[in-house]
């Protein structure tokens, strides 16, 4: 049992591989062109905070790139789908990284107007 934990474990290492070192590679500058480019930012705002029912806030802590990836590649909801002719896997990455580089905005509690 430990054997077959132990490969399917090694497996799924290995084929994520790939995925994590694209990720890591990516522009966040590239991706943040791209996310504006491709219109992303009518349904999820220019940071990636959401625009209500239009697009679900995708920032800070967006998906993983394999999540975003099978959002994009499938079809759901509103959301289109964007085939490989349309968004290559590099892009998708590039806007996961810029998705990444958008920091946390402050607690309430460290927003003096909201505390009075």
């Amino acid at each position: 049992m430990r054997t077959i934990i132990f490969g399917a474990s090694l497996l799924f290492a290995l084929v994520s591989l790939p995925a994590f070192a694209g990720e890591s590679q990516a522009d966040p500058v590239e991706g943040k062109r791209l996310f504006m480019t491709y219109g992303c930012y009518q349904c999820h705002g220019t940071t990636g905070a959401g625009g209500g029912i239009a697009g679900p806030k995708l920032a800070p802590n967006p998906l993983p790139l394999e999540g975003v990836r099978a959002k994009l590649r499938t079809a759901s909801g509103r959301m289109p789908v964007y085939t490989p002719a349309v968004v290559t896997d590099a892009e998708i990455a590039a806007i996961v990284a810029y998705l990444q580089s958008i920091p946390s905005g402050k607690p309430a509690q460290d927003i003096p107007m909201l505390n009075r």
